[in-house]
């Protein structure tokens, strides 16, 4: 019989890679990580990919939440929190551990679980520990999804701000004076530990920016600028985290550089100038988030001083191992020196952020950025590469 006249079935058309936006957290950039995860909601291309929101509350447990990015805001002062946009009060996110199997599940008590389909890639929308340092990223390889950013070392290098200056310093790449005071110097013997902080004090001279080793958003650091304000700020540290990291003034100018993973290799933005901030003692986390304290871009530089300072932050992005994107920020002394102080792996996203205002200066526009991060990750594979 001659299938010729009958009504043929119409294609189906190709489904849409499915891009999970986890954001929120356990740590004390939550919030920020919110807001953050709200402005790649908003820009994400929704003709091209399939978007699920996951949040992780303040507890760890992970929530399916309302796809609404005009929540997801700083207001009045405060940042928001996933708890607020959870579709359930018990309810729970199951991701695989089966890289064969994809499938995102969500579960609440007394109920069947209920299958959410495959997931794609993961732009993992988090900052600081539990997220941004390697343990989210151990998680999803293990589960065989691709990711946004760096994988698992140069994630974890990113956090620790003691190990990303020995790494720098061992690819030549310069770092100010700093001191690191582990949780069991601490415990052992305050005293000493507190000695080893004066004695660099006596070395490099005050002020001091105490910070916490492994938190970022400028969350929990002091500028000290004598002996009297040490104590409490060691302690404003140690409430985010017990290893803390002791930085000597470096006199200048604040210059940032993004650097962004493309087809044939990382590349580098026009750099930002970050301006003295009159209000804030240093650009702190209020001068970044509550009062958006304006960055320069591109930053006044000469030629020369442009091209050095693009040339080391794709050097601090290969020499971490770094993937996809990366925020590297400099000092520019006062004797003409570049002298790198850290890099992000998951830079501040938002809006405001000066990460996609330096990239849009250089050509690309937070839509095409955010889409070139998904891209990236969707070619990459997981597992050792």
């Amino acid at each position: 019989m001659s299938t010729e006249n009958l009504p043929q079935s119409p294609e189906q058309p190709p489904r849409k890679p499915r891009v999970a936006v986890v954001f929120g957290g356990r740590s004390s950039e939550h919030g920020i990580s919110m807001v953050t995860a709200g402005a790649v909601l908003r820009a994400v291309d929704r003709t091209k990919y399939d978007v699920l929101p996951i949040g992780i509350t303040r507890e760890g447990r992970w929530v399916l939440t309302a796809d609404d990015p005009e929540r997801m805001t700083i207001t009045e002062r405060q940042t928001p929190d996933v708890e607020s946009l959870a579709e359930s009060s018990e309810g729970g996110v199951i991701l695989p551990v089966d890289p064969a199997n994809r499938e995102v599940v969500y579960s609440e008590p007394g109920s069947v679980p209920k299958a959410l389909g495959e997931v794609d890639v993961v732009f993992p929308m988090l900052h600081g520990p539990y997220g941004e340092d390697g343990t989210l990223q151990g998680l999803l390889e293990l589960s065989g999804v691709p990711y946004v950013g760096s994988g698992v070392l140069a994630s974890a290098v990113g956090q620790d701000k003691d190990y990303m200056k020995r790494v720098f310093t061992s690819f030549g790449l310069p770092v100010g004076p700093y001191v690191v005071i582990r949780p069991r110097e601490w415990e052992q013997d305050e005293s000493a530990a507190r000695k080893k902080i004066i004695d660099f004090a006596g070395e490099h001279g005050w002020p001091l920016f105490v910070k916490p080793a492994r938190a970022g958003s400028s969350i929990g650091i002091t500028k000290v600028e004598d002996l009297s304000g040490l104590d409490e700020a060691i302690a404003a540290a140690q409430h985010h985290d017990p290893k803390i990291i002791v930085e000597a003034l470096l006199r200048g100018r604040e210059i940032e550089c993004g650097v962004l993973e493309f087809e044939d290799g990382p590349r580098a933005s026009v750099p930002a100038e970050i301006p003295p901030v009159q209000s804030h003692a240093y650009y702190d986390f209020e001068a970044k988030y509550i009062d958006s304290t304006p960055g320069i871009v591109p930053a006044p530089l000469t030629p020369e001083q442009t091209a050095e300072i693009r040339c080391l932050a794709v050097e601090a992005f290969e020499a971490a191992s770094c993937e996809g994107l990366v925020r590297a920020d400099f000092f520019l002394t006062e004797d003409g020196e570049f002298v790198i102080n850290e890099i992000n792996t998951m830079p501040g996203f938002t809006p405001i952020s000066m990460y996609p205002k330096m990239w849009e200066a250089t050509g690309v526009p937070y839509p095409e950025l955010v889409d070139r991060l998904i891209q990236a990750a969707l070619r990459r594979s997981t597992g050792l590469r």
